[in-house]
């Protein structure tokens, strides 16, 4: 069995005051995903015993950024998209193994206004390019903090959020576009119909506490490997940021 967790923690270095380690320590994960991690190269020096640990920053400062730590030694690391407007805020990270691919990612948010859709756009289909480009040659694994709600089962509240970023018609059939193309989403996959499984809260209303939330981060694998799948779950129960760990579990994916 191979376990992974993503969690997009808002802030490496303020989760590391809180609870982070000793979460970390007691997950015991094979690999362990972030996002939003908000750190420069050479703002925190950060070595855990028996994981190889990647990082990709963005040029902002205080901004975006992914890392992942692993136990297995990948074969090959990639940064990024390969398309240079898309590869200026450290959202992705490749890591190869022998049997498949993981990408870590952390989606541009459309913000208020819908300020960025445009680009949201234009990403979502940059991306789905570069993974099926990995999809004809090895599975592939994608993880992180998608910043959409795929159906009106995956937020609280739906009717309301419709227009709103992360809820928006555009950005739903971007993720049904990615699915079709030949992925699963491993929680779906798992738990069909279950609702009230959220990922992300606001911090404003007592969202986490009433569980106003929406379920914005994945484990999406290939459907070639989608068999291979144990189980998926989301631990509401972890604090520390306005997002709670995901985790997969697969049969010998690598």
């Amino acid at each position: 069995m191979t376990k992974l967790i993503s969690w997009n923690v808002n802030g490496l270095r303020a989760i590391l005051q809180k609870n982070f380690m000793d979460y970390f320590k007691e997950v015991n994960a094979d690999i362990f995903c972030l996002q939003e991690i908000k750190l420069q190269e050479g703002q925190l020096d950060l070595k855990i015993d028996g994981y190889n640990l990647f990082w990709n920053y963005a040029e902002k400062k205080g901004y975006s950024g992914t890392a992942i730590f692993t136990k297995e030694n990948p074969i090959s690391v990639s940064y990024d998209i390969g398309i240079e407007h898309h590869d200026k805020e450290g959202r992705v990270i490749t890591l190869e193994f022998q049997n498949y691919y993981l990408i870590n990612v952390y989606t541009p948010n459309s913000q208020s206004e819908l300020a960025r859709i445009e680009y949201r756009m234009n990403w979502e289909d940059d991306f789905r390019d570069y993974v099926l480009s990995l999809d004809s040659k090895k599975p592939v694994i994608i993880c992180g903090d998608l910043n959409v709600a795929h159906t009106e089962i995956d937020l609280k509240n739906p009717k309301p959020n419709q227009n709103n970023a992360g809820f928006t018609q555009l950005e739903r059939d971007k993720l049904s576009e990615l699915l079709s193309s030949g992925f699963t989403d491993s929680f779906r996959y798992k738990n069909p119909t279950l609702i009230g499984a959220y990922s992300w809260w606001s911090y404003r209303f007592s969202a986490r506490k009433n569980n106003a939330g929406w379920r914005i981060d994945y484990f999406l694998v290939s459907n070639q490997i989608k068999n291979a799948i144990v189980e998926a779950n989301i631990h509401n129960e972890i604090m520390g940021s306005d997002h709670c760990p995901i985790e997969l579990i697969l049969k010998n994916p690598s």
